[in-house]
């Protein structure tokens, strides 16, 4: 298993490891309830580090990366990034991921930890002249920090003004006096802010933001946490709700998918599922119990099977089962009744309008 920079700090505080996309990532430390609760409520800091860094740069930097996402890079200035995904040529989601605009010819896309060596085969496949795309995985350290407190615990040892920090923008300063990039996107639903910046430095900024957060009882989350978190906003998670056997339209991304922009890898297909219609669509759904759905679960309407979760947990915030899956088109609006086989027996649920939770 690869480590990153804080793996000995997560041994020290007791965290729980286990294997993930390649990486020995933290599950939980006191507990994943906790740690969910001290995001919503206040602040907690996520070792993110195991999430892939490309840099893409060149005159054709722009052109490319329209080429091999969904979403419209031209329309990112200097210091935004986007939500996007890299798709096949049926359509299928090799990964999403985001990018963000360094420079006018240069680019950074964030990719999931499991995907980075399949990515960059693909993205390295479809290279265009004058343009070069490296992995500097290993070269970043990054740390999710996320809450209402964030602002206050990282505005303390960074140069960047957090105030004026708009979402999905990002800036370059120092943190803790490390050179760093800091953006505002986050996978939690609150505010949030993410650090880039040299492994050299981890300890440092990592002790400099518990410092600072000391007063708001800041906490380390693990990955259990995260889980959570996402799914109360219906957000997805690769591998789970996304994969290569799903596309953007019934995955409930089409505002990510721009067919208009031009030609990309995958538009032929996504222009065929819109014209003909999805044929089943990424829902969320409501237990009516405190019965926790699986993935893979079949869900059922009128005595038949009509889909499968993908995502499922007990909501720490709604204190009941919540769930996403795949349903036929025909029972994918909200407020129809569903079953949710849980180990052999039928748990009433709901589709139920994304996000399930809302501040």
């Amino acid at each position: 298993m690869k480590q990153t920079p804080f793996t000995s700090i997560h041994r020290q505080l007791g965290a729980k490891l286990v294997p993930f996309g390649g990486y020995e990532m933290p599950v939980q430390y006191t507990g994943i309830i906790e740690e969910h609760k001290a995001v919503r409520g206040s602040v907690g800091v996520f070792d993110v580090s195991h999430m892939g860094e490309f840099t893409v740069s060149g005159t054709n930097a722009l052109e490319y990366l329209q080429k091999m996402t969904v979403n419209d890079v031209a329309k990112l200035k200097v210091g935004e990034a986007q939500y996007s995904a890299l798709c096949n040529d049926d359509a299928g989601i090799i990964d999403d991921l985001l990018v963000y605009r360094l420079g006018e010819e240069r680019f950074m896309t964030v990719v999931n930890a499991a995907n980075i060596d399949k990515d960059f085969t693909w993205m390295e496949r479809h290279r265009l002249p004058g343009v070069a795309l490296t992995n500097d995985t290993e070269n970043v350290a990054l740390l999710a920090v996320q809450g209402p407190k964030s602002q206050a615990t990282l505005q303390k040892i960074t140069s960047v003004d957090l105030g004026a920090l708009q979402y999905y923008r990002f800036a370059q300063g120092t943190v803790a006096g490390a050179e760093a990039t800091v953006s505002r996107t986050g996978y939690t639903g609150e505010l949030g802010y993410e650090i880039y910046f040299s492994p050299h430095h981890g300890k440092t900024v990592w002790q400099a933001l518990f410092e600072a957060g000391k007063e708001y009882g800041i906490v380390p989350v693990g990955l259990g946490a995260r889980d959570t978190l996402r799914l109360e906003m219906g957000f997805c998670l690769y591998g789970n709700d996304i994969d290569e056997s799903t596309n953007t339209l019934e995955a409930g991304l089409g505002w990510i998918t721009k067919l208009a922009k031009g030609d990309f890898v995958g538009k032929s297909a996504l222009e065929r599922v819109k014209r003909e219609g999805p044929k089943r669509k990424l829902v969320g759904i409501r237990i009516a119990e405190k019965a926790v759905p699986r993935h893979g679960y079949s869900i059922e309407a009128g005595g038949e099977r009509v889909g499968s979760v993908t995502s499922g947990t007990f909501s720490p915030s709604l204190e009941q089962g919540i769930a996403l899956g795949y349903v036929t088109v025909g029972n994918s609006s909200a407020g129809t009744p569903v079953r949710i086989d849980v180990r052999g027996r039928g748990v009433e649920g709901t589709v139920t309008a994304l996000p399930f939770y809302k501040r």
